[in-house]
């Protein structure tokens, strides 16, 4: 509790240490693998200079590790263009509750469409409860290189403090910060249980930029559809 305590408030003191490209805003990873598990996911930001999308496929491999490839593409004059591939591999690292907090690794590999750049990342996630509430930090490792870039290891932030009021609607507070700003915004989220262990899960945020260099609102939406 204490290390995810001084996590969030070093980076709110000091924003400009966190570093990475791309809107500031994303999303907020949980380090839980759930075995046999199927998805696909579709997520949306959007801000005053258009739309991003992302559509995805996963499986858990295992009890603890869960693998997911996704297209990415942008709303460019009206028109989806796609920009780039990614793959990314979640690993559980510690049973839920085995100890103070839960904790996890996210590995995310991107390369973009029309050029030779590439981006590799690394993530600590970790996640505490308290009672009804829950707080979740992703701390983000870096790297992009290629020719039409100059090579660069950056460092990011995505967190969130949930309450969890019930199974389908359990209002949150997120806080992002990168190179691209510092922002923080309310977000609701929820899952709607379906037969046969299927079951829709589902995310609406607005979030705020609190500095200069972040948008000034950014929309994320997020559906998954597990099964």
């Amino acid at each position: 509790m204490k290390t995810l305590l001084r996590i969030l408030f070093i980076t709110a003191l000091y924003p400009s240490l966190l570093l990475a490209d791309g809107n500031v805003v994303d999303k907020v990873y949980h380090p839980y693998v759930q075995p046999l598990e199927r998805e696909f996911e579709w997520r949306m930001l959007s801000t005053g200079d258009g739309q991003t999308y992302r559509l995805g496929l996963g499986q858990s491999i295992t009890d603890r590790l869960f693998v997911e490839g996704y297209l990415i593409a942008k709303d460019v004059r009206n028109h989806l263009k796609l920009e780039a591939y990614e793959i990314e591999a979640k690993w559980q690292l510690t049973e839920q509750g085995e100890y103070a907090a839960d904790w996890g690794l996210l590995f995310e590999l991107e390369k973009e469409q029309h050029d030779d750049t590439w981006e590799a990342s690394v993530g600590l996630l970790v996640e505490k409860e308290w009672g009804a509430w829950v707080g979740t930090a992703n701390l983000n490792v870096i790297y992009e290189w290629g020719p039409e870039i100059k090579d660069e290891l950056e460092t990011a932030l995505a967190s969130q403090i949930r309450y969890r009021y019930k199974p389908y609607l359990e209002p949150a507070v997120e806080f992002y910060s990168s190179d691209q700003g510092v922002a923080l915004g309310p977000v609701i989220m929820g899952d709607i249980r379906l037969q046969a262990a299927k079951k829709v899960h589902w995310e609406v945020g607005s979030i705020f930029g609190i500095n200069s260099v972040a948008p000034n609102n950014t929309l994320r939406l997020l559906v998954e559809y597990e099964f």
